[in-house]
């Protein structure tokens, strides 16, 4: 679903460069990527988001080059994908409810289906009774999973959590997780990026390390891929 195809992305004086990245990711996946601040795991994130452009080499969602893509073609693409960040980037002004619905709202969708989906979507990341409350009402742990609601609510086929645990307690920590294998049970490929050993071994799922920009390991179950 995701193949990158000998990627070299290089930044001028910084640590998160990459260095021929090999990858393929499957549809239906869960993939946790790996590695210390700086490894590189965000930029991984950029390049499949068409945020950055590789120095070097191809990034392909299905058959199609994500960087050969004009203005429009990347905000379809970028439908594709749900994406949540570590800062959660909820709109502060919007209760959980409206802040879901925007992003329904922005997608195209009607009012009926969203007046249906919403608080469907928050019954299934257990918030249903902070439907309308604000962000600033809520924990670290409910603003993370409203993000989390906010990036499926229009059926993304991929979900991207770029380090979604940093400012998480341990418990918040392993509800985030059994969120997010609970969406790829339904079918969605997961990647997540993280430095936490805790997320990973509770994911227990595929993990690629990445090192200095380089994929040093790549392992299912304890046996290598690579």
């Amino acid at each position: 679903m995701i193949y990158f195809n000998n990627v070299t992305k290089k930044y001028p004086s910084s640590p998160a460069s990459l260095e021929e990245i090999n990858l393929t990711i499957n549809k239906g996946e869960f993939v946790s990527i790996v590695g210390h601040s700086g490894a590189g795991k965000t930029t991984i994130v950029k390049l499949i988001l068409a945020e950055e452009k590789p120095t070097d080499g191809e990034v392909f969602f299905e058959s199609i080059n994500v960087h050969h893509l004009n203005r429009k073609e990347i905000t379809k693409h970028r439908r594709r994908i749900g994406t949540v960040f570590q800062d959660f980037r909820l709109l502060g002004n919007k209760t959980a409810y409206e802040n879901i619905a925007f992003a329904m709202e922005a997608a195209g969708k009607s009012d009926d289906e969203i007046s249906s989906d919403v608080p469907n979507v928050l019954e299934l990341v257990d918030l249903r009774d902070k439907m309308h409350h604000f962000p600033s009402q809520m924990s670290g742990g409910e603003k993370q999973r409203l993000a989390i609601a906010r990036a499926i609510i229009n059926q993304p086929e991929v979900v991207i959590a770029d380090e979604p645990t940093g400012n998480l307690d341990p418990i918040n920590t392993y509800e985030i997780v059994q969120i997010l294998k609970k969406i790829n049970d339904l079918g969605t490929t997961v990647i997540i990026t993280t430095h936490n050993k805790g997320v990973v071994e509770s994911v227990g799922k595929r993990v690629v390390t990445l090192e200095k920009g380089k994929i040093i390991r790549d392992e299912i179950d304890g046996k290598y891929v690579i």
